[in-house]
């Protein structure tokens, strides 16, 4: 090493050492990707010991540059920089890549592995992310940074693949990153040419570069194994202040190999025993499984030391601020620690709790109050703010060049919206959210279930939520998709029945820490619910609680979320005339509902009684509820085009018909 940087012989040895790890952890676990982490390791190396910027004793440093595998199938490469770059990854764990209770599994896992920024494998998300993490870093640097000193300067970097270019998702997001101008982006194409049936030009023959360039990036084309351009290139980058940057890098797949080099056969494939040996001896690399040379630990060693130094003097720099900036630092503490006041849940219920309207409406107002008492709060709509009332009135919008506002633009992307509220989440300091409308969530969906993953908190907030929009017709009437969003694990899918649940299911998402949250709101208007006067608005994060009682002995139990709760209200009252005195229960979150122990669900639901549960969609998984005798009434075919009060009664969604429907129930089940 001369003068501190590396020399070419010193970079392929470390390069080396990352292919020979991937080999060997691939061929030990007999399953995974070998030839992206040999193809790719030439400008990996060279990027981790000379440009990132990371603290392996604190992974979670706020002026850490974050590194993104977005092809994530190569995660052997990551897994190898964080070895030999000092996170807490033995090399054991490397030896145990893919099985079960490892630190390595298949793909690069949020929260598993330390150092691990974002959960990746499906192609184009983590492309999307690095542009809501970079997007987070921008708009923290405007609240924070000053003349004298930036707490936030540090780039986003990202590895993407020929497959995370052709997804969709990566359109998206690359558009906005250039319309936005996120100069603080740093992406490596590793353009090798290689899918899993074979050469790219089978379905993929466009110029990327001059697709880059048109959304408005700097574009840069290298030999991604020669360092010297490797070097360039990223430092140019890195200067480049106005456009995110592409760095076009050819390689080849398994290079190394001399069997397998530039063949999709190790794309996804061990390279087989006797083409390790081959690769073995064509890099002059020991038999020895995992070896890792002596003067790559210390290279890694000495660059630990620098970056070490580098950490100690921006803490005594952050420490110097906070005593110049008192407000600018009790503001940093707040939003990255998400602090919520001890008395926003009053604050937001007197905001709304005797207000009629569409919980669209009500959610709009809920959020104002939001806004106010907690600064980490931001996010926006895919063009669809006055529909879904999401404009946070107090500040202005964000745009290339000014990133001090809350609101966002995320023009009708709702796919990259998704996974840049990811990003921002994962980034830290904020909590995001993104609007659209509920039928729109089909587009959201693998993000969604990306931030289920990883237990990130994004907040979703989907209006127009049933048939009951009306005019706009089947295709924007959704009929299956709560049903669908509460099929994710850890994600909490709320559809409130008015105002004060609207209150208590912004709160319930902002309490939410270990995962997303769905608000599903209506666009039609909704009466407020008749409460007791000394009702405890907190019953609402149980998922659901007793509405309208009828002792502890009533013959009919009538279940709803949303707006059908007005209507078991409403038929109810008719039932009652009858003489069929029934209890309500209104359930806005069936899965936390179901995690509550017994004891509770049964205080609120008494066994032995007849049970029925109205939504207006598909209701299989009310049968948790309902069993094989209860009685569910929703809509199971598309909607129709016409206005809501025709509709509920087509669908047999008025009182009456409610009302007519559970008589005849109770009558045929009478022994």
């Amino acid at each position: 090493m001369a003068n501190g940087r590396l020399t070419d012989q010193e970079a392929r040895l470390g390069a080396d050492t990352l292919r020979m790890l991937a080999v060997d952890a691939v061929e030990k676990a007999q399953s995974g990707h070998p030839g992206l982490p040999m193809g790719a390791a030439d400008y990996a190396f060279s990027l981790w010991h000379k440009d990132l910027q990371f603290n392996p004793a604190d992974p979670h440093w706020p002026n850490r540059d974050r590194f993104i595998l977005s092809a994530g199938h190569g995660s052997m490469l990551l897994y190898g920089l964080l070895h030999l770059f000092g996170f807490d990854l033995p090399l054991e764990e490397l030896k145990n890549f893919r099985q079960w209770g490892s630190k390595t599994p298949g793909h690069p896992e949020y929260g598993h592995t330390p150092g691990v920024e974002v959960t990746t494998g499906p192609l184009g998300q983590g492309f999307a992310n690095g542009v809501g993490m970079a997007l987070a870093a921008k708009m923290a640097a405007a609240r924070f940074n000053d003349s004298t000193f930036q707490p936030i300067d540090h780039h986003i970097y990202a590895i993407v693949s020929d497959g995370d270019l052709m997804e969709g998702i990566s359109a998206e997001a690359a558009s906005l990153a250039g319309h936005l101008k996120l100069g603080n982006m740093v992406y490596f194409y590793d353009d090798n040419r290689i899918t899993i049936e074979g050469k790219t030009e089978l379905a993929f023959s466009e110029d990327v570069g001059k697709r880059f360039e048109a959304y408005g990036w700097q574009v840069q084309h290298i030999d991604g194994h020669d360092f010297q351009q490797i070097g360039a290139a990223t430092a140019a980058a890195k200067a480049e202040l106005e456009r995110p940057s592409l760095i076009i890098a050819r390689t080849h797949i398994a290079q190394g190999s001399p069997g397998k080099h530039d063949s999709a056969a190790a794309h996804g494939s061990p390279l087989g025993a006797d083409e390790v040996a081959a690769t073995r001896r064509n890099l002059g690399w020991p038999a020895e499984a995992f070896y890792i040379p002596a003067e790559v630990r210390a290279l890694c060693h000495q660059r630990r030391t620098e970056l070490t130094n580098l950490y100690d003097d921006w803490e005594r720099s952050f420490a110097a601020w906070s005593r110049r900036n008192p407000d600018l630092a009790d503001l940093w503490n707040n939003m990255w620690q998400k602090t919520l006041p001890a008395d926003l849940a009053d604050k937001l219920c007197q905001a709304v709790a005797t207000t009629a309207g569409a919980t669209r409406t009500l959610s709009g107002m809920v959020l104002q109050q939001v806004a106010a008492q907690v600064p980490a709060l931001v996010g926006g709509a895919a063009d669809l703010e006055p529909s879904t009332n999401t404009w946070l009135k107090g500040s202005t919008g964000i745009a290339a060049g000014s990133f001090a506002g809350r609101n966002l633009h995320f023009g009708i992307r709702e796919h990259a919206m998704a996974a840049m509220l990811n990003g921002m989440a994962l980034y830290g300091c904020f909590i995001p959210f993104g609007a659209t409308f509920l039928i729109f969530s089909d587009y959201c969906r693998p993000a969604i279930r990306l931030a289920a993953l990883m237990g990130v908190q994004s907040i979703y907030v989907f209006t127009h939520d049933s048939l009951l929009l009306g005019e706009d017709g089947p295709t924007h009437q959704p009929v299956e998709q709560l049903s669908s969003l509460r099929l994710i694990p850890n994600l909490s899918v709320i559809r409130p029945a008015d105002g004060l649940e609207t209150a208590m299911a912004w709160l319930a998402a902002l309490q939410h820490r270990t995962g997303p949250t769905a608000l599903v709101l209506t666009r039609q208007k909704l009466p407020v619910l008749s409460r007791d006067p000394s009702f405890n608005p907190a019953l609402v994060l149980q998922g659901g609680y007793v509405l309208k009682s009828a002792g502890d002995h009533p013959a009919l139990v009538i279940m709803a979320s949303g707006s059908e709760v007005s209507l078991a209200m409403a038929a109810a009252e008719l039932l009652a005339n009858d003489g069929i005195v029934s209890r309500v229960i209104s359930i806005p979150c069936l899965e936390t509902f179901l995690a509550q122990p017994m004891a509770y669900r049964r205080q609120v639901i008494p066994a032995g009684r007849p049970l029925v549960a109205i939504e207006a969609g598909r209701g299989e998984l009310w049968c948790q509820l309902l069993g094989e005798t209860g009685l569910f009434l929703g809509v199971s075919t598309f909607g129709a085009s016409a206005p809501e009060t025709i509709l509920a009664e087509r669908y047999g969604l008025t009182p009456a018909q409610v009302a007519e429907r559970i008589s005849s129930y109770l009558a045929a089940a009478r022994p």
